[in-house]
């Protein structure tokens, strides 16, 4: 697909491009990040059988149907060592939290609601139904799916695997994604720089992107300007699922990446977006490989990856919030325009944006304090300090 084309176009595009990719084994604590290959089904229930959520006195229900009711303790349940007897009429077990309930008890006495004396036990209130147990299965139950493929696994996920009774677990394998930068003026990081010559800053703020969004980052060096040094990087990189070329996609004699690709087979997608900034974001395929090509400067590269690569590698996109505008911005021109923005909660609640002074695609220090963009479509205009704006967030938010 030739011309310029916008952004939700682009996004629309890569959502259906998502390279696939074979399945693997890991234990639960290396599964971080990872996104499940197959269901996870229960090999246990949770509880496994009805436990009191108090410490207290497990009863029979009929017997505390009146303040006063006095019964018989015949002895305790602490976690992990049931009760084995059965409770009877006027008869208690002093029971602890998570401890299951004895035969013959249905309801819980919580311990405040209690005196004790000796092996006798009062319970001062009156009961009109079962309180303070968990039921069997309240969680889930053996044989139930407790999360579906396709799941990408947080902290919450990874603890539900293992209540599940799972030591292991079925995820895809990581995407690697192979970042690589172009130009004679490129030195690494630490280099000693001669007159014209600039650090090669942005493959490591995206390898953390990457590692983010659960791939895995190949740093594949820094291509000289011409077309054999490119060429020879692409085809020395085995095993590579998305090519991350950064720079060289402009119009310039020098900007040789998209030519580059072409010459080894990969049909473009897209070539342009109408974005500010990343106009020069292009998209291409060849086999089961894709490359998602990025402006070299680097705001532009930050951005777009938020944009493009992040849904190409989760198949998600940026969530989108409301925000209150802290300043003015200016109207808009004909491409989408993405805002770096610091964002914050006040006293009442209320998100509110504040964009960056300057935006220029070659400032890398307005992220450091921004953890969202300012979405301005084509041709918006002016908007005062107050009114309402859709922000992308980058990071979660922080309360103000």
């Amino acid at each position: 697909m030739s011309g310029l084309i916008s952004v939700d176009e682009a996004q629309r595009l890569l959502a259906g491009q998502r390279p696939d990719t074979a399945s693997e084994t890991v234990g639960i604590t290396d599964a971080e990040g990872r996104v499940l290959a197959t269901d996870v089904i229960a090999n246990v229930s949770r509880p496994p059988a009805a436990v009191s959520a108090m410490d207290g006195y497990a009863v029979r229900l009929v017997d505390v149907g009146e303040a006063g009711a006095r019964l018989s303790v015949i002895g305790e349940a602490p976690a992990g060592a049931p009760f084995a007897g059965t409770v009877g009429a006027s008869e208690a077990v002093r029971i602890f939290t998570g401890a299951p309930l004895p035969d013959g008890a249905d309801h819980i006495v919580i311990q405040e609601e209690t005196e004790r004396e000796g092996d006798t036990v009062t319970c001062q209130a009156s009961y009109e139904a079962p309180e303070y147990v968990r039921p069997a299965g309240m969680d889930f139950r053996e044989g139930d799916t407790v999360l579906e493929a396709g799941t990408r696994l947080g902290a919450g996920e990874l603890a539900l695997i293992a209540a599940a009774n799972h030591g292991q677990v079925s995820v895809r394998r990581k995407l690697r994604v192979g970042i690589l930068a172009n130009g004679n003026e490129l030195k690494a990081p630490g280099a000693t720089l001669a007159p014209g010559e600039i650090v090669n800053s942005n493959p490591v703020g995206l390898a953390a992107l990457i590692r983010n969004w659960g791939g895995e980052p190949v740093d594949l060096g820094i291509a000289a300007d011409t077309m054999e040094a490119i060429r020879s990087a692409i085809t020395s990189a085995p095993g590579i699922d998305i090519f991350l070329p950064v720079g060289g996609a402009s119009v310039g004699d020098h900007d040789l990446m998209r030519p580059a690709f072409a010459a080894e087979g990969f049909e473009p997608l897209f070539e342009r977006v109408a974005v500010r900034p990343g106009k020069p974001t292009w998209f291409s395929m060849h086999g089961k490989q894709r490359v998602l090509g990025l402006p070299g400067n680097p705001a532009s590269a930050l951005v777009c990856a938020h944009l493009f690569l992040q849904p190409l590698l989760t198949g998600e996109a940026l969530p989108v919030i409301k925000a209150r505008l802290a300043s003015a911005v200016p109207p808009n021109g004909p491409r989408e325009h993405y805002m770096r923005a610091s964002l914050a909660i006040s006293d009442g609640g209320v998100v509110t944006a504040r964009a960056a002074s300057n935006q220029d695609s070659s400032l890398i220090s307005p992220f450091i304090a921004s953890g969202g963009l300012i979405r301005r479509l084509p041709g918006a205009p002016e908007m005062e300090a107050g009114q309402i704006v859709d922000v992308l967030l980058m990071r979660p938010l922080a309360g103000g």
